[in-house]
């Protein structure tokens, strides 16, 4: 079965004033969509058509470049249109609060850490918080890349992910990324990230 594009539970203004709706709209149906048709045709009539993106990435060092490119790009992008879902807790809660505490010392030095992460990243790229058997990480990650893969630095399953290419914020922000990072804040689904974090 060929992977889909898929349709977002929001309309295109649901995050304004942080992400305005002609960036979610050429985000969504530009980049992503592109990403998922060129998935489809790197993976079609290979030994990895009807594999699960999962089990692609995990192996993406023996794979092609284009693969390795437009699966984390469709992997990246689903999990970020989750996180960034309106509704939801709006500040970490229960299990994963506590594996924020154990792991960082506070929520406040995850999210400096986290920051970081995202506005050093150098050119285009993705800062995580990843789950790593019980403990939690932060990291970064160029292009489309992500955790799961077998060639990041760091790895282990991605919970919260934001979206470091300018196409991502550059319409409303130009060259601020750390306004739009800290804007972030505001939009993330707590009971989404919980939900990855229990698995």
């Amino acid at each position: 079965m060929a992977f889909e594009l898929v349709k977002l539970g929001y309309d295109y203004t649901a995050l304004e004033p942080h992400i305005d709706a002609r960036t979610m709209e050429i985000h969504h149906t530009k980049h992503h969509a592109g990403y998922t048709t060129k998935l489809n045709g790197a993976v079609e009539g290979t030994d990895l058509e009807g594999k699960t993106i999962e089990d692609i990435l995990s192996g993406v060092s023996g794979h092609s470049t284009a693969v390795r490119n437009n699966g984390g790009g469709y992997y990246n992008h689903n999990l970020y249109w989750d996180v960034i879902a309106p509704g939801g807790a709006k500040a970490p809660e229960g299990e994963l609060l506590d594996a924020i505490n154990d792991s960082f010392g506070s929520v406040k030095n995850f999210q400096e850490a986290f920051v970081q992460a995202a506005v050093t990243r150098f050119g285009s790229g993705w800062a995580w918080l990843v789950l790593q058997k019980n403990k939690l990480a932060v990291s970064s990650t160029p292009n489309q890349d992500n955790p799961l893969m077998d060639v990041a630095e760091v790895q282990g399953t991605p919970i919260l992910g934001i979206d470091v290419w300018e196409h991502a914020y550059y319409l409303n922000y130009q060259n601020r990324r750390p306004d739009y990072v800290n804007a972030f804040w505001d939009l993330i689904n707590w009971d989404e990230v919980a939900r990855r974090f229990k698995g």
